[in-house]
């Protein structure tokens, strides 16, 4: 067999080495190397190791079979052409045992129906002896890590998911969601009332809901009201009810949401936007556990326990006159912060799961679950509207999805093109641990040198795999897991479009 070139720069001009489009990760790449070869199995063993890998080189198949159960192992290298175990052999068994676990064929006999026979049975790549591009070979096997890292995280966040369900739809990870679990859990047996503060779409009804399950009030009524939709008038009738006649369009009496909550929990959304009049009335029942039917002379007394919500800062509001200060402390006996989704980034992969789970069985039955990359794209984008618009985003994603999962190309423009958050504000990542925050960082960079590239190269792909030192088939790869396009932008990537 033939072996590697080992010449420096023996890539296209512009090679940039094995780390041209990112750092080797914190942890090194463990390769298992299988080849029957002494020399070329030493030959590449060295390559990987300047390239920052750990390498368990092994000369015989079966040897190597039993080595890939070691759980440390990433990737494993291996020839085709092998006495007792063909490497395609090795590669359905592995899948069977490790499913996680990348495999990259070589061999110095190529044929279409090799290749073919390889990536059908879930090879990661198909390689060619003699390796011309060596620092090729540490790219894809780096690349091949990278994604059962992914995949890995992925099954990790779906276990977290599985766990999490058990507590409504409340879904997070993140050290800030973790300590409103802990809040919920802390305060959903008591009598006290809850105020609950969070940008719009950020769950604070679910948070509500969530305390009415845990507490001993769950079997009674909840009833939840928006107080920003209703006119004053309205808003009093709905909440304390009303007399026959008190007003116009009053045929009836009828009882408010209020009575209707009895024994259970009223929810009173957007409380902020509550008039300073139905604000006083509110605070009557808060203090004596009665309401008023608008136009008549008695109350009546009610049971029931008040969480309200606002998206508006109701200290501030205090402040500023629009809020009775005494109806404020009357509701801020348990405070609970949502914080929006920009600042847990975190959450956003656990939620999107969360979310596929609930919305594409009904839409598209086919779908099996969402792409790394897709929840490493859906990660990058801010989210002004937070989970609600993650939810709706998700949804959107499911009904244009063709495949078998949901890729970066099927989601909305916003969230395919958007560079992760990092990207723009670095400070972002300092409630990161190390590893996470280089992660993304990196991310960035990569996507914003395969535009580069290719806005440099006029959207030829081949001149840009070139100047990169990427094989084409790679860079391609590449542009499709980032959703950039041939014309140097980012979104749906159509690889052949910008080729002379």
């Amino acid at each position: 067999m033939e072996h590697p070139n080992e010449t420096p720069g023996a890539g296209a001009a512009g090679d940039a080495g094995p780390d041209a489009l990112g750092e080797a990760p914190a942890t090194a790449v463990r390769v298992l190397a299988i080849d029957d070869d002494e020399a070329f199995l030493r030959t590449i063993t060295r390559l990987l190791t300047r390239a920052g890998c750990e390498v368990i080189p092994v000369g015989d198949p079966v040897e190597g079979l039993v080595a890939a159960a070691d759980p440390g192992v990433d990737v494993i290298l291996s020839d085709i052409q092998m006495p007792n175990l063909s490497g395609l052999d090795l590669l359905r068994e592995v899948r069977a045992r490790r499913p996680e676990v990348e495999v990259v064929l070589m061999t110095g006999h190529a044929t279409v129906d090799a290749a073919v026979a390889a990536m059908k049975a879930g090879a990661y790549e198909y390689l060619t002896k003699p390796l011309d591009h060596v620092d090729r070979v540490a790219l894809i096997v780096k690349r091949a890590a990278e994604r059962k890292r992914l995949r890995e995280q992925a099954a990790r966040l779906q276990g977290l998911l599985d766990v999490r369900e058990g507590f409504e739809e409340l879904v997070g990870q993140s050290r800030r969601m973790t300590e409103v679990f802990r809040m919920v859990e802390a305060v959903a047996g008591s009598e006290a009332t809850v105020l609950i503060q969070g940008e719009s779409g950020t769950g604070k009804e679910l948070v509500a809901r969530a305390l009415h399950r845990r507490s001993p009030r769950a079997g009674a009524p909840f009833v939840a009201v928006n107080c920003s939709a209703l006119t004053e008038t309205l808003l009093d009738s709905e909440l304390f009810g009303h007399v026959k006649g008190a007003f116009t369009g009053a045929f009836a009496s009828r009882r408010g949401l209020f009575e209707a909550a009895g024994g259970g929990t009223i929810f009173l959304d957007e409380v902020g936007d509550m008039p300073l009049a139905t604000q006083a009335r509110l605070l009557r029942v808060l203090q004596e556990g009665e309401v008023k039917r608008v136009g008549a002379e008695a109350t009546t007394h009610v049971d029931v326990r008040v969480v309200a919500a606002s998206n508006v800062d109701l200290d501030r509001a205090r402040a500023q006159g629009r809020f009775r200060e005494d109806l404020f402390f009357r509701l801020n006996v348990v405070a609970i912060h949502l914080p929006p989704l920009r600042e847990r980034p975190e959450d956003v992969a656990p939620l999107a799961l969360h979310f596929f789970r609930k919305h594409a069985p009904r839409i598209n039955q086919a779908l099996e679950g969402i792409s790394a990359e897709a929840l490493e794209a859906l990660a990058g984008h801010d989210w002004p509207g937070n989970v609600r618009e993650l939810e709706n985003a998700v949804q959107r994603a499911a009904v244009m999805a063709r495949g078998k999962e949901v890729a970066v190309g099927d989601l909305p423009p916003f969230a395919a093109n958007r560079a992760p958050a990092a990207e723009v504000e670095p400070a972002s990542l300092a409630h990161l641990p190390l590893a996470e925050a280089k992660r993304l960082a990196v991310g960035a960079f990569e996507r914003r040198y395969l535009a580069n590239v290719l806005r440099r190269e006029q959207g030829n792909i081949s001149r840009a795999a070139a100047r990169a030192g990427v094989d084409r088939a790679n860079f391609r790869r590449l542009l499709k897991q980032y959703g950039v396009s041939p014309r140097g932008g980012t979104g749906d990537a159509d690889p052949d479009a910008g080729d002379a």
